[in-house]
């Protein structure tokens, strides 16, 4: 199995525990996406254990917190892409925390809800997006110190 999320790179990691990780998304939406991946591969949310679930919601908590006093952005977005149909792209469930700054997006109004307004995610094709939202070393050394204080 290669997954991305079972064996990640120590450049991407900030934290884990017994059951989540913390990474830092590969192809960022926005600068600071992060992901919350439970560490047992798994792709159903329905099959995870009540206390994978309750260690997920606390990672979104712990993602927002330390990205607030690391990046101070004016808002987030958070979501989850339940199966291929929804858009999921790596089969191992993960929850995106993607900080938002005013300015940021021309449309901000429905956030999350424009996810499905059936629009190719331009992001994806636009590598130089992507690589203009990646954190700079500093701003990862940042959040790794904040992450390893937990």
């Amino acid at each position: 199995m290669d997954c991305p999320f079972c064996n990640p790179s120590e450049e991407v990691l900030l934290y884990e525990n017994e059951n989540i990780r913390i990474l830092i998304d590969s192809f960022p939406a926005n600068r600071g996406h992060l992901l919350i991946v439970p560490k047992r591969h798994i792709e159903d949310w329905r099959k995870l254990k009540e206390e994978e679930k309750q260690a997920i919601m606390k990672g979104v908590e712990l993602a927002i917190e330390n990205l607030s006093e690391a990046l101070k952005p004016d808002g987030f977005n958070v979501g989850i892409n339940l199966g291929e149909a929804a858009g999921q792209t790596v089969a191992h469930i993960h929850v995106h925390v993607i900080p938002r700054y005013k300015g940021n997006t021309n449309f901000p109004r429905g956030g999350i809800r424009k996810a499905v307004l059936d629009v190719e995610d331009e992001n994806l094709s636009l590598k130089g997006k992507w690589v203009k939202n990646r954190l700079t070393f500093e701003e990862k050394e940042i959040l790794k110190k904040l992450f390893t204080h937990i």
